[in-house]
């Protein structure tokens, strides 16, 4: 069997690699290679992606004894996420009671207001203006705090290590982990002090759930809001970004959305299935405990899998004509948040983030468009995620 070099070359904005697409039809199964760490099948179709993400048979776990395919030298350290059931289950059942939709829907008119007083302060700088640094990376940032319940004077300082956290700014390797560590121990505090004086927030919930006299402990309940963290805030705010310059760049779908608003719901859930986040497939390796039939062949036991959930939402045998955007198509069950037992547990705060945002941006900017041409944009490099550096955008 052929191993391929992956990833495939450098990534080209938003734009899926045609090499997928040559695999889902021709090599479904491709053996591939990373840098460092096993050889891994890198699954390509939708049917075979979402039986990995849902299939007991393929294990986070086993990744953690593994010498896991990695784009880098150094392996990750143990994750709460690295888990499968029941000891997974356990957690996500305490987290999950306190992340609620209707907790996120509590939030929605904070959001609208903040991204209405960011619009405002738009406006009157007048164009052009930054749309990352003015209006993508501060709402999500701004929501985040609420709902976890980070203190007004504070946020700041808060906002300023998560950014270091999520590497979004240029910093040595000592900087980070100065920064991270105060993060951290910041977090510790802020449980502290819900425990002992509850509060009505996600860290007051995250203190006080329980299943079965079953606690998260101090430094559980530390990592897990760093995940929430990584999962909420640095993804949303690129795909805020991300989302626009796709509606600027398909006028007829913008055009669409402005004339008939009540479509931005299954229109955030299209942009999630066509908009490929990641620069490259998971790289978080589900290994196979037994042998598993797929579509595309047989995984051994033993060996690894890396999804590609980019090239999945595009499969035709699940989307039709899966490279147009269109705003009015179902798009259910796309794989941007995940499936199964690791679900996206901030997917009701990154969809109401991203809702708002979009109508908020569409309603108060009718005239919006890109304030230099499409190729002199500055794309991230070197990052897990896709999005421009900065969008300057006029109206």
């Amino acid at each position: 069997m052929v191993v391929r070099s992956y990833p495939f070359g450098p990534v080209n904005r938003l734009r899926i690699d045609p090499m997928y697409g040559w695999l889902r039809d021709n090599e479904p199964l491709p053996r591939v290679k990373l840098p460092y760490g096993d050889e891994a099948f890198l699954l390509v179709r939708y049917d075979d992606v979402r039986t990995a993400l849902g299939d007991a048979r393929f294990s986070r776990a086993e990744a953690v004894t593994r010498d896991v395919p990695r784009l880098h030298p150094d392996k990750v350290g143990v994750l709460l996420t690295d888990l499968d059931p029941p000891e997974h289950t356990r957690l996500r059942r305490l987290i999950a009671k306190a992340f609620t939709v209707q907790r996120v829907e509590q939030l929605r008119a904070r959001a609208e207001q903040v991204a209405a007083s960011l619009l405002d302060a738009m406006v009157q700088a007048g164009p052009p203006v930054d749309l990352t640094e003015s209006f993508a990376v501060p709402l999500p940032s701004l929501m985040i705090c609420e709902l976890m319940g980070v203190p007004y004077e504070d946020q700041d300082r808060f906002r300023d290590w998560v950014a270091a956290f999520m590497s979004v700014t240029a910093l040595t390797n000592e900087e980070r982990q100065a920064k991270v560590g105060r993060l951290a121990a910041y977090l510790g505090e802020l449980a502290a002090q819900r425990r002992e004086t509850p509060a009505d927030d996600l860290l007051g919930a995250l203190v006080v759930a329980q299943e079965e006299q079953d606690r998260l402990t101090e430094d559980e309940l530390v990592q897990l809001t760093l995940l929430i963290l990584a999962a909420g805030y640095e993804s949303t705010a690129s795909q805020i970004v991300n989302f626009t310059y796709t509606l600027l760049g398909h006028p007829d779908q913008l055009a669409l959305l402005r004339a008939q608003p009540e479509l931005m719901p299954g229109a955030v859930e299209e942009l999630m299935r066509w908009v490929p986040l990641l620069a490259t497939a998971d790289t978080l390796p589900r290994y196979a405990l037994a042998d598993v039939e797929l579509s595309g062949g047989t995984v051994p036991a033993g060996d690894p899998v890396l999804l590609a959930k980019h090239a999945a939402n595009r499969d035709p045998r699940r989307y039709p004509d899966p490279d147009r955007l269109d705003v009015t198509r179902d798009a259910k069950g796309h794989l941007g948040f995940g499936h199964g037992a690791h679900h996206c547990l901030g997917a009701p705060l990154a969809r109401m983030d991203l809702r708002v945002a979009l109508d908020a941006l569409l309603i108060r900017l009718p005239a919006l468009r890109l304030a230099i041409p499409g190729d002199e944009i500055e794309w991230k490099t070197g990052m897990a995620v896709r999005g421009p550096v900065t969008l300057p955008i006029a109206w």
